[in-house]
Order: structure tokens, then C-alpha cells, then sequence
């Protein structure tokens, strides 16, 4: 109980410290798009829905969407494999014809299956933390 009040706290501070620094550039925040997040090792920290701050209403997500990286609350990397193996799957769809044309020689298709769906799927690789089944799939 006492670990879940430290992490609200620290996320009214920093909600705090970022709108300070905030009216100091002059710029503003949009409190509807201005969204947070809390991946904790304790499922209940931080939460109720939202937090109010200096007349900004801030809402508690499960998951977004960041520079094409899925998180979840739960840290779980399975989430984002599922939405890579899906995006590869929508860019294969998208060269199939070249794939499956007689035309063009095989390296040429090995080529296209390396640059242009492979790096989809495996965008943002390098920092996950994969068990031996996941690394598998």
C-alpha cells in the first residue's frame, strides 16, 4: 500500500515538475491528448482513472502507441509481436503479386522479403526481452 502512494506521488510530481517547465517555453498542454501510464510490479499502483493537476485532468491508460511501439501496462512485449507479426503480414499482402510472379528471379524476391517485410516485423527488436518460446514464434 505504502510502494502505491510513493508511485502516485512521484506521478503528481512529475505531472508538476513537466507543467512548470511547460509555462516556463511557453508552450501549452492539450489535456485531452496528454495521456500516462504506470508499469509497476504492483498491478493496482496508481489506480484511479485520472489525475487532476493545475485545472488539467490527465487520463490512465492500459496501453498506446509510441514511434511504433505498442506498451501495455503490464510491460508485456507479446502485445507489440502480435501488431508486428500483423503489420508484416499486411505488408506481404502488399507485395504479393511481386512475390508470386514468375518474372522476377528468386534472389530478387529474397530481397524484397528482407528489406521491405522483414524490417517491418522485427522494427524495434533489439530492445525486447523475449523468453525462448516467444523468440520462437
Amino acid at each position: 500500500m505504502m510502494m502505491m502512494m510513493m508511485v502516485i506521488i512521484n506521478i503528481i510530481k512529475s505531472a508538476e515538475a513537466l507543467i512548470v517547465a511547460i509555462n516556463v517555453t511557453e508552450l501549452e498542454i492539450t489535456a485531452e491528448k496528454t495521456k500516462y501510464m504506470v508499469i509497476s510490479l504492483y498491478q493496482n499502483a496508481g489506480q484511479s482513472h485520472g489525475k487532476q493537476i493545475d485545472n488539467c485532468s490527465f487520463e490512465k491508460v492500459e496501453n498506446f502507441e509510441y514511434l511504433g511501439t505498442t506498451l501495455t501496462i503490464q510491460n508485456s512485449i507479446q502485445e507489440e509481436i502480435k501488431s508486428r507479426l500483423k503489420s508484416g503480414n499486411a505488408c506481404y499482402h502488399s507485395v504479393q503479386n511481386l512475390v508470386s510472379s514468375n518474372l522476377l528471379p528468386k534472389n530478387l524476391k529474397i530481397k524484397i522479403y528482407r528489406t521491405i517485410i522483414l524490417s517491418v516485423v522485427l522494427y524495434g527488436c533489439e530492445t525486447w526481452s523475449l523468453t525462448l518460446s516467444k523468440e520462437r514464434r
